[in-house]
């Protein structure tokens, strides 16, 4: 994935899942804390750092086996 910059600055990149929906992971503008936005681009998560690594370590036990 490309990342890219918005128009507001923050860094994103996007991409396709497997039914061709169009999805991003961007930065947040949230001022209390670091967060990302993920998903569809239509209908996208709002995740602090905390979420991202549980997420993160989820998302390595499907890559190194395939289940979670």
């Amino acid at each position: 994935m490309e990342i890219k910059i918005s128009p507001r600055g923050f860094k994103y990149a996007d991409f396709k899942d497997l039914y061709g929906n169009d999805c991003s992971i961007q930065e947040s503008s949230l001022a209390t804390e670091d967060a990302i936005w993920l998903g569809l681009d239509d209908s996208r998560m709002h995740l602090n750092r905390e979420q991202a690594e549980h997420i993160v370590e989820l998302l390595q036990k499907f890559i190194d086996d395939g289940s979670l």
